[in-house]
């Protein structure tokens, strides 16, 4: 396990509006606003777009993903991050949960989601955080690298047995 330690910084609540990106919409506040860490967590609507829910084949060498297009309206809830790549841009990750008249869809929305109608995003910035997005070269993915790791284990010499 790699780990940093990170603090709260502002927090923002953001309407998203009818036909935005999800992920190109909050990469491009946090931006526009300074923010290279952040947590989020959002609620509302998605009109159409595609999710990543899976890998086609997990443990081969090249991972591919499986990708599931959707369109017309659905409930969605999700969470993610945003934290800076290699390059100084804040990339998001995030996930969630797409419903329509009983069936579900869970998944990464990094390929793009659209909006309906709203999203009701809380934006929580972390701040004196090491961790960035670095590219790995088994997977392409841009996985995130926390930094300084800081040992896990207190010590502490009050304490006696």
């Amino acid at each position: 396990m790699k780990h940093c330690e990170a603090r709260q910084g502002r927090i923002f609540v953001i309407r998203l509006e009818d036909g935005e990106i999800i992920h190109e919409s909050l990469e491009k506040f946090a931006f526009e606003h300074g923010i290279s860490s952040a947590v989020l967590i959002f609620v509302g609507g998605a009109q159409s777009g595609t999710v990543v829910v899976g890998p086609s084949e997990p443990q081969a060498g090249l991972i591919v993903p499986m990708l599931l297009p959707f369109s017309e309206a659905h409930e969605l809830l999700g969470v993610g991050t945003i934290f800076l790549n290699e390059n100084g841009y804040p990339v998001s990750h995030i996930h969630g949960a797409l419903g329509r008249n009983g069936d579900a869809i869970v998944g990464c929305l990094r390929k793009g989601v659209e909006t309906w109608k709203v999203i009701e995003v809380i934006l929580i910035e972390l701040t004196d955080a090491d961790a960035i997005r670095k590219v790995d070269p088994d997977t392409g993915f841009e996985l995130l690298d926390p930094g300084k790791t800081r040992s896990t284990r207190r010590e502490n010499s009050n304490l006696q047995s």
